[in-house]
């Protein structure tokens, strides 16, 4: 196949919204990980990148103009965008539809695995009718099936020269069109997980959800929480229910539970994680895991981590 020529760039959409800084501990900002070197098109409509991440980096917020599809192969990250945080553990993945500014916070270390998904001009999902786009324009947490993972292993992770994208032979070409038939497939059948964190555009509030998703045992009240930020209990309350329409208490237990699936990825005991979060007991945490995600801890964390 000839060589195409080379493709200047488009610059990714303006992010709306600012995202955190880097988190206590991240020493080292990075980048968005060559993405130019990876940039997938209607010739190469889903391309695959490979990176290990450790706890000291911190990548900076960006935004592509096309759609991604992020999990780890070992490890957990944070994903954090101007509406919400997810926590990515081996088990499950995190859809980002194009020109949604994301952060990564590596939380152990990690592979990550991304897939850059072309997306014809108007259009957004992994090749879904128009009628079901809708659900795809919003960031999606999705289990991540064996067979999804095998695909995304065995794609064609080398980069392209840094003049020209890097053509394929006949062959290649063919092999790469039928694991990206089935990978996109997979991820059309996979399994939504409400796993993630709602965020607002507040600052004030901002920056006590920031404080909380860094440390959220630090304290266990709102009165707690307001008291470090300098506004009354009363006024956190009416913010939480006016910029995310949910009470603290609720909000926070999203917040525990992603971080109990971090700590479940990491093998830590069932007990150990309900101590370490604040719980008097393993029955506790179990009853709130139950109201959460509908069944409890042992089969959600050990069926998928």
């Amino acid at each position: 196949m000839p060589s195409r020529p080379a493709r200047a760039q488009r610059p990714a959409p303006a992010a709306t919204h600012a995202i955190a800084a880097a988190p206590r501990g991240a020493s080292q900002r990075i980048g968005p990980l060559t993405p130019h070197l990876f940039t997938p098109s209607a010739e190469r409509p889903v391309r695959i990148k490979c990176h290990r991440l450790t706890p000291d980096q911190f990548v900076v917020p960006h935004a592509h103009e096309w759609a991604q599809f992020a999990f780890s192969t070992t490890g957990v990250t944070r994903l954090t965008t101007a509406g919400g945080s997810y926590i990515v553990p081996p088990s499950r993945a995190l859809w980002i539809p194009p020109g949604v500014e994301h952060a990564v916070t590596v939380l152990s270390d990690t592979d990550l695995m991304t897939l850059y998904l072309h997306q014809h001009a108007g259009r957004c999902g992994p090749q879904v009718p128009r009628a079901e786009e809708a659900l795809w324009r919003q960031c999606r947490v999705l289990e991540v099936s064996d067979l999804l993972r095998a695909l995304v292993m065995a794609m064609d992770a080398r980069p392209d020269d840094l003049a020209r994208p890097r053509s394929l032979d006949r062959e290649q070409q063919a092999r790469e069109a039928r694991l990206n038939a089935v990978a996109l497939d997979e991820l059309r059948r996979a399994r939504p997980v409400k796993l993630g964190v709602d965020l607002p555009a507040d600052p004030r509030l901002r920056a006590l959800c920031e404080a909380v998703l860094d440390d959220p045992t630090r304290h266990a009240t709102l009165q707690a929480w307001a008291r470090d930020t300098g506004a009354s209990p009363r006024t956190v309350a009416r913010l939480f229910q006016q910029e995310l329409g949910t009470p603290f208490g609720q909000w926070r237990q999203q917040v525990l539970l992603a971080k109990a699936v971090a700590m479940a990825a990491h093998k830590h005991p069932m007990k150990r994680i309900a101590a370490d979060l604040g719980y008097a007991s393993a029955s506790a945490f179990t009853a709130m895991v139950k109201r959460s995600v509908g069944m409890p801890p042992a089969r959600f964390f050990g069926s998928a981590l």
